[in-house]
């Protein structure tokens, strides 16, 4: 695979961090890294990932957030530089899809293509935003692809504080799980989603109602003990044989991840998020992922960049 099949924006620059010597037990994730494609894919396990950035703050506008998470997929990649490296992947930096001004349905029409692409050459993707809108680009990626055209059964996890269903006039970061509803049934399927760590105080009842009419499986942010957290997504994981992984990082308190478009008074504790991401990785069933809603301009210490670099470093072993 080359990259003329893909319609990038940006190309992938080279990586840079912390040299501690170019031998394997020194190796950082900026050593790893690749900005071309393998000549033919290795057939060994685990198999190759794939990174695409998504610069977009066009669906947070339309959502009335503060805006800044265009620079996110920069932010994540300085902030993964520089870890060590404990895995055996081959990693490969596809570069950037960006949306310019408000022409957010033509990008992620584009980056679904290209996740498309990656994903049925053998990758196993991680798409870093970016507005939450993020997740109906990547949906539109995996919804196309070979696996579920042959019958996959599909399954959407959510982190996230949100449900992301609104009914608006546009779509924007509050409208992609709505939007996979409609798609879904329009192939003739359901959706499958579920969600860890609902905020009661930030959905409305509106939002609430629904998510019960689409069959919506959630677990309330104060609910999410790492023993029923476990349950929860271990009841998922038997309705799927693939699963698509958002993260936004919203659903972690405000003191773990301040930037971000709405900071969360409550959250998710980190290690249930850690937990939750190993849970699905020992299952074999993780197909794609993507980590959305980094807001540098909001950051504090780099702190939140740091924290989905190490959920990236966690799903990508």
């Amino acid at each position: 695979m080359d990259f003329s099949s893909l319609t990038i924006d940006i190309p992938p620059a080279s990586w840079t961090g912390r040299n501690d010597g170019a031998e394997p037990a020194h190796r950082r994730w900026w050593q790893r890294v690749a900005t071309t494609p393998e000549p033919s894919l290795s057939a060994t396990l685990p198999g190759p990932a794939a990174l695409l950035g998504f610069s977009s703050d066009a669906g947070v506008l339309r959502n009335h957030g503060r805006v800044g998470a265009a620079a996110g997929p920069a932010a994540i990649r300085s902030a993964l530089g520089s870890l060590a490296f404990h895995g055996s992947r081959s990693i490969l930096d596809a570069g950037d899809i960006a949306v310019s001004d408000d022409a957010l349905e033509e990008g992620q029409a584009r980056a679904g293509a290209a996740l498309t692409t990656l994903l049925d050459a053998g990758y196993l993707t991680c798409a870093l935003g970016g507005g939450h809108e993020i997740a109906f680009a990547s949906y539109l990626g995996v919804a196309n692809t070979a696996a579920v055209a042959n019958g996959a059964r599909l399954g959407v996890l959510n982190l996230d504080a949100h449900f992301d269903l609104r009914d608006a006039p546009a779509p924007s970061s509050g409208t992609p799980f709505r939007q996979m509803a409609h798609a879904e049934a329009a192939a003739g399927r359901e959706l499958n989603y579920a969600v860890v760590g609902i905020s009661e105080a930030n959905n409305t009842r509106a939002l609430f109602d629904t998510a019960h009419e689409l069959d919506v499986k959630y677990l309330l942010d104060e609910d999410c003990s790492a023993e029923r957290t476990a349950a929860f997504v271990e009841a998922f994981l038997a309705t799927v044989d693939v699963v698509y992984l958002t993260i936004d990082l919203d659903v972690l308190p405000a003191a773990v991840a301040p930037g971000v478009s709405a900071p969360a008074a409550y959250g998710v504790p980190l290690p249930v998020i850690v937990s939750v991401c190993r849970q699905l990785v020992a299952s074999g069933k993780l197909f794609h992922c993507d980590v959305a809603e980094l807001n540098p301009e909001f950051d504090i210490d780099s702190r939140t960049a740091k924290v989905a670099a190490r959920l990236i470093d966690t799903l990508l072993r």
